[in-house]
């Protein structure tokens, strides 16, 4: 990989994340000569793992859905050796455990949605309906309806209070990274349709395998690592190291806040912050690759990694993943591992802390009425992309990059 373009390039990318990676390799694609730029020295951007004493660490939880047509569209997900999680979720409440699982895919768990059991008969019947329609509905519809938020959706479709707050809620704020179901219900209806289409797996080599593969396909001296970019100019980019970059376009497919440093004037939302713990335990706190979820928010999520990828951790050791709202505070980290305690009823404290990983700008805020899919043009041979101008999913990011390469392409051919 040339750090130096030897010819003058049509595009300038910025960022080898998803969004850059889709962009890159449609224009790449359709003969355009592209540089494709990255700060640091990986592609990934959000979607990396590190490799530290035999275990994977994606940089925050993160898994791969199989329902996203932009990843089936680009990978050969065999390839990525997936890993499923269990088709649900148990959610501890004020009542003790729930188990929710998707009876289509596993018969054996159909006794768990008895009326009453898990949910009360009219909350069943109301989930049905919804996920139903979700499931079947054709995916406009669920695009171009009413935006309102989750919270809002939920209720309309006659889900109680009771059951958002405890069940639903704690699910939902790991997806979203926020505790108050005010995302947009047009995001929501289209997650929960790809959850009940798709699976959520983890890759043996981690999350960073995606964007990993994505590269391989880009042809040689495309794309240069470790090559921060200053500013955009009138005629291209500058490089950190003074040096000049011409380009008749440029991209900028970088997360929120770097694109509004390269881009003044450019609106951004808010955005939301994560933090993951690592987990090293001597034996598994449970025997099956579940998301566990706490309706007292205490934490987000936590799962055994290892029961879904044995590849994340050394041989005989479990691997647990947690993850809590916001930044690694003090007292944050312990706070939780007491609370994990009383989540798998086991005694955590000979686990080993492995890691932590705090995701700033992990998500942007998608409060409605939030647009699925926007313009990537900015001005005259500007554009930008990524989750932000889409949706904070693997599926927005590449479709955002997809876009802005068709965009470019269009007005290339038109100059």
């Amino acid at each position: 990989m040339s750090r130096h373009p030897r010819r003058v390039a049509d595009t300038v990318v910025i960022g080898a994340g998803l969004a850059g990676l889709a962009c890159a390799l449609d224009l790449c694609r359709a003969g355009r000569r592209v540089a494709l730029l990255e700060a640091s020295d990986a592609v990934g951007g959000r979607m990396r793992t590190d490799r530290r004493d035999g275990f994977l660490l994606d940089r925050g939880f993160q898994v791969v859905n199989t329902s996203y047509p932009q990843l089936k569209r680009r990978l050969d997900l065999r390839g990525l050796r997936l890993r499923p999680f269990t088709p649900g979720f148990v959610a501890h409440t004020s009542a003790g455990p729930v188990r929710l699982t998707d009876p289509t895919r596993r018969p054996s768990a159909a006794g768990d949605l008895v009326p009453g059991r898990a949910l009360p008969a009219r909350d069943l019947a109301a989930m049905t309906a919804l996920t139903a329609r979700d499931a079947l509905a054709p995916v406009r519809l669920l695009k171009h309806g009413a935006d309102r938020s989750t919270a809002d959706a939920l209720t309309r479709a006659g889900v109680s209070a009771q059951t958002v707050t405890e069940i639903l809620r704690p699910f939902l704020s790991g997806v979203f990274l926020e505790d108050r179901l005010e995302t947009s219900a047009r995001f929501f209806h289209l997650v929960w349709r790809s959850m009940v289409r798709g699976t959520l797996c983890l890759p043996a080599d981690g999350v960073g395998a995606v964007p990993a593969r994505l590269a391989q396909r880009l042809p040689g001296e495309v794309l240069r690592l470790e090559t921060p970019v200053a500013a955009v100019t009138a005629s291209g980019v500058l490089l950190d190291d003074g040096s000049e970059m011409p380009a008749a376009t440029v991209v900028v497919a970088t997360d929120a806040a770097a694109a509004a440093r390269l881009l003044p004037g450019l609106a951004v939302p808010d955005s939301r912050t994560v933090t993951t713990y690592y987990h090293a335990a001597e034996r598994t706190p449970l025997a099956e690759p579940t998301l566990v979820v706490d309706s007292f928010g205490e934490v987000l999520n936590t799962c055994v990694l290892t029961e879904a990828a044995p590849t994340y951790a050394p041989p005989g050791t479990a691997l647990i993943s947690t993850s809590v709202l916001g930044e690694d505070r003090p007292g944050v980290a312990e706070a939780a591992l007491r609370r994990l305690a009383g989540l798998y009823g086991t005694d955590t404290s000979g686990w080993r802390r492995i890691a932590a990983y705090t995701v700033r700008g992990a998500l942007p805020a998608m409060r409605p009425p939030w647009p699925l899919s926007r313009t990537t043009r900015l001005s005259a041979a500007r554009y930008v992309c990524g989750d932000h101008r889409a949706t904070g999913s693997v599926q927005g990011a590449l479709a955002s990059g997809t876009r802005a390469a068709r965009e470019v392409l269009t007005d290339l051919d038109r100059a």
